[in-house]
């Protein structure tokens, strides 16, 4: 059925529809609609779970935990500094097996204190052992609710909907929720590998040492690569219930002759698929590739996509300080052994808009050949050499983000 909804509002009715047990909340914007709107569906007997309020972030999943281990399908959701703030309970989850299902509102990290969106939450926890799955749309981040579901359940490992921060949680979209018995189907009941029965008792979590630590790593490591068989698979089943296009591992707009194919991931691709719209009709030979599974990284898949583009640019909302772009490091790897040269665009940090006029002038750079190795989008280069130049002259510079503004309120006053 068709809802106008605010996006967290549809990724609630989403996580309801797949009949959790045990919800776990812990508030922290622009997450919190999404328990708000959970937990009025348990207050009002819509959906029949037990709601936790818990007392942090750090509590919600250790809460989910502990319900996972004990049989229970179990949900929660974070952001930002949420995150970080759980990241000793994140570990644990991927490393019992547990197939918890998290939606993270995608938010920077500070400091500076930020609360708008980019994707170095996601990146902060990309090797913790967790599938993260990328929504594009508000449609998708409700379609890969039942698909995380199903997959935690198969595979028995934790999964993260990576659902873009107020750009998806507060904008409202069409969505269409199906029917209860249509997610039924798509989900089957909960039948999970491991639990704590007093009837059958069993150790998880058991201390293990160095003569079988690597054992247990590597066998995470090919229960997790298995996603990249069972996304597809449970994605064609989706297909055919829900009769529109679902979840795949990546997903690939104008590719067949495009020279010059952008990569990305989340929300972002609406706008670049609107520039590659108008470039296409000039006649350009651009595409786009989104990445919807980022952990594990369909390798093989991101290969046979590019391996006839030129020239690939990578538009990513995060970046390893001291390095550089992250997916574009996960692409060269794919790529190894092919010449294609690879850019790197970091774009909308801390929810700097990304326009696409701005996206447009890199694209044409890239179809020239003259676009540079890293392109930090629209960044004003004033203010960063006026810092830069500060901390050169005197060593009582001052904390760099309170000069910044100080300078970009100066710049204001004198416009």
């Amino acid at each position: 059925m068709l809802y106008q909804l605010e996006g967290s509002q549809a990724v609630a009715r989403a996580v309801a529809l797949c009949r959790p047990d045990v919800v776990c909340a812990y508030p922290i914007s622009p997450q919190t609609h999404i328990i708000e709107a959970l937990g009025a569906l348990v207050k009002s007997d819509q959906l029949d779970a037990e709601f936790i309020n818990a007392d942090s972030e750090f509590s919600a999943l250790s809460v989910s935990i502990g319900a996972s281990a004990v049989g229970a399908r179990a949900y929660t959701a974070t952001a930002s500094q949420g995150l970080l703030f759980m990241m000793e309970a994140v570990y644990n989850a991927a490393g019992l097996g547990l197939p918890i299902v998290m939606t993270l509102a995608n938010r920077a990290i500070g400091a500076p204190i930020n609360i708008w969106n980019d994707h170095s939450d996601a990146m902060s926890v990309r090797d913790s052992g967790w599938v993260q799955l990328f929504a594009e749309t508000n449609q998708e981040a409700v379609d890969l609710h039942f698909l995380a579901f199903a997959l935690a359940e198969e595979l028995s490992v934790p999964v993260m909907v990576c659902v873009d921060g107020f750009i998806l949680t507060h904008s409202i979209e069409r969505v269409d929720l199906p029917e209860p018995e249509v997610v039924d189907a798509l989900l089957p009941p909960f039948l999970p590998r491991q639990s704590l029965d007093p009837n059958d008792p069993v150790s998880i979590g058991a201390m293990v040492g160095p003569e079988a630590f690597t054992e247990v790593r590597y066998l995470a490591q090919v229960r997790l690569h298995q996603a990249l068989d069972v996304i597809p698979r449970l994605g064609e089943r989706h297909r055919s219930l829900l009769g529109r296009h679902a979840a795949q591992l990546i997903d690939g707009y104008e590719l067949d002759d495009a020279d010059v194919v952008v990569i990305a991931m989340g929300s972002v691709l609406g706008t670049i698929k609107d520039v590659v719209d108008d470039m296409r009709a000039e006649g350009h030979r651009i595409g786009a590739l989104s990445i919807t599974c980022f952990r594990p990284f369909p390798a093989a898949a991101v290969r046979e996509a590019l391996s006839r583009a030129t020239r690939l640019v990578v538009v990513e909302k995060a970046f390893s300080i001291g390095y550089g772009g992250i997916l574009s490091t996960d692409i060269s790897l794919a790529l190894r052994g092919l010449s294609t040269p690879i850019h790197e665009v970091i774009a909308g940090l801390g929810g700097r808009p990304v326009w696409a006029d701005s996206l447009r002038g890199v694209f044409s750079d890239a179809l020239a050949g003259t676009l540079v190795e890293t392109t930090f989008l629209d960044l004003d280069r004033s203010l960063v050499d006026a810092e830069l130049a500060r901390m050169a002259a005197t060593r009582r510079s001052g904390p760099p983000a309170e000069n910044v503004l100080r300078d970009l309120a100066d710049v204001g006053r004198s416009a």
